[in-house]
């Protein structure tokens, strides 16, 4: 069971072949087992857990189960989840206890009936492009554990990689859920901006910010994709759509699909063999029936001075809530109102998380808006409108999804230029609010290699067809790493 699909987990639930509670008691154990060494969980409540598992087995039994009612899942700690700890991977946030669910914990706890095994380590405030800002330490690769899982959703990415869960959630503002996925062989998928509702999840750059699912197939990300989305009153950014069902055309042939190959990823900057990996992927969609063509993103170097331009402008606004006032961390001494503000943000917030803050704080100052801010929300715009074009010419863009295959802990943690560039394939599209997703195409030197894939608004579906025909007809994405 700890290496079957969503698909297999639902039939056996279904079939009673296994109980919620003796499934969840399965991955809790391999958790208690291996979590030590990656550090993949922050947060275990075994008592929380299979109490849902218990009430899924009701609600099987009672025949008014969904089709992933009963199945563990792992929750990034980002997502606010009544009774439990939400920490953010922060240390202003250590020790608040959340008093509601997110939109997204709520779909999948009350309405589908997952069970949630925990929550997961993440960057601090989904800042940083390996795991390695928490404040609860370092996720490792279960690849190797000498090496980053990814970023910032590193947590989700090492806990399924490791089968500690069948899926997770995660969150994606610069490519925090296709990076990770990339660098631990899953796949992971960012929705249209606004399809899944941001309620309750903790905001880092609310304009970027998008929920998604994490998984071994792009079949898995579909089924957990169904579970997620809808318009939500409760969130101005979330699109009132109708809801569709992401399973509807995952068989559909390939035939005459269009890939786009965008001169600027197919350059310089990345890793030669992850290149390759890359362009043996594209010459088995060929086989399948696809054809390619070149288009240009002209301004897609530009993405990442923007996006460091945009994301911690908003980062310095919605982090400004973390005061010591009315929840989270509060200095232990101090003199004064004033006093207690500054204790509170120096000692709760991390590096990198100052750095954001510090940098946002300079760009919509005065005298440097008009220079900064809105000269990257001009190039924002044209960095959308190359994918508009892009898109009259091909159905879906493909390209590497990292430069590189996992790095060393600590081998860019002293050059924080370094590390955004980590993101340099993947930022573009959170500019520019379209879906992308990482899929698994390879290795190097016994590390994965992700491919990217990014379709045009609202072609979720889509791009879970081009990933599933993908992984029919290659088993990268079977391949799973030794942890034991």
């Amino acid at each position: 069971m700890i290496n079957a699909s969503l698909k297999q987990l639902s039939q056996a639930l279904a079939a009673k072949q296994i109980s919620s509670v003796e499934l969840s008691t399965l991955f809790l154990d391999r958790i208690e087992r291996l979590n030590p060494t990656l550090n993949a969980f922050v947060t275990v409540d075994r008592e929380k857990s299979l109490k849902m598992a218990i009430a899924a087995d009701v609600r099987i039994a009672a025949g008014t189960a969904g089709p992933l009612t009963g199945i563990p899942i792992a929750q990034k700690d980002i997502f606010c989840a009544e009774g439990w700890t939400t920490t953010c991977g922060s240390k202003m946030l250590a020790n608040f206890v959340s008093p509601y669910d997110a939109t997204v914990i709520h779909k999948m706890h009350a309405e589908a009936g997952l069970v949630s095994l925990g929550k997961t380590n993440m960057d601090e405030f989904a800042m940083g492009s390996s795991n390695e800002t928490s404040f609860f330490g370092p996720v490792r690769n279960p690849w190797d554990s000498s090496r980053v899982p990814g970023g910032s959703s590193g947590g989700s990415a090492a806990a399924v990689a490791a089968r500690l869960a069948p899926a997770a959630t995660g969150t994606d503002t610069g490519g925090s859920i296709r990076q990770p996925a990339a660098l631990c062989n899953l796949t992971g998928l960012k929705p249209t901006y606004g399809v899944v509702s941001r309620y309750g999840m903790i905001a880092f750059a609310s304009s970027l910010d998008q929920a998604g699912p994490m998984a071994a197939s792009a079949e898995d990300c579909a089924l957990l994709l169904n579970t997620m989305v809808g318009f939500d009153e409760r969130d101005s950014t979330s699109l009132d759509r109708p809801v569709e069902d992401y399973t509807r055309d995952l068989e559909k042939p390939l035939n005459g699909l269009r890939i786009g190959l965008p001169k600027e990823f197919f350059g310089e900057g990345c890793d030669a063999e992850v290149m390759a990996a890359v362009r043996a992927a594209i010459a088995e969609y060929e086989k399948l029936g696809a054809t390619t063509v070149e288009v240009s993103l002209p301004n897609s170097h530009l993405s990442v001075p923007a996006y460091y331009v945009i994301a911690p402008a908003e980062a310095s606004s919605n982090l400004s809530r973390f005061d010591g006032v009315r929840y989270g961390y509060r200095a232990p001494e101090y003199d004064n109102l004033e006093q207690m503000y500054e204790k509170t943000r120096a000692q709760g917030f991390g590096a990198e998380v100052k750095r954001r803050i510090m940098i946002g704080a300079y760009v919509l100052s005065h005298g440097y808006y008009d220079a900064y801010y809105l000269q990257a929300q001009r190039i924002r715009r044209l960095i959308a409108d190359d994918f508009v074009e892009a898109f009259k010419h091909c159905d879906v863009i493909m390209g590497p999804t990292s430069p590189s295959t996992a790095f060393k802990l600590g081998e860019k943690a002293a050059d924080p230029v370094q590390m955004y560039l980590s993101d340099i394939y993947t930022i573009a599209v959170n500019l520019a609010g379209l879906p992308g997703m990482s899929v698994p195409c390879g290795f190097v030197d016994g590390l994965p290699v992700g491919l990217q894939l990014i379709g045009n608004y609202f072609a979720e579906g889509q791009l879970l067809n081009v990933a599933h025909r993908y992984q029919q007809a290659t088993d990268w994405h079977q391949r799973w790493a030794v942890v034991e």
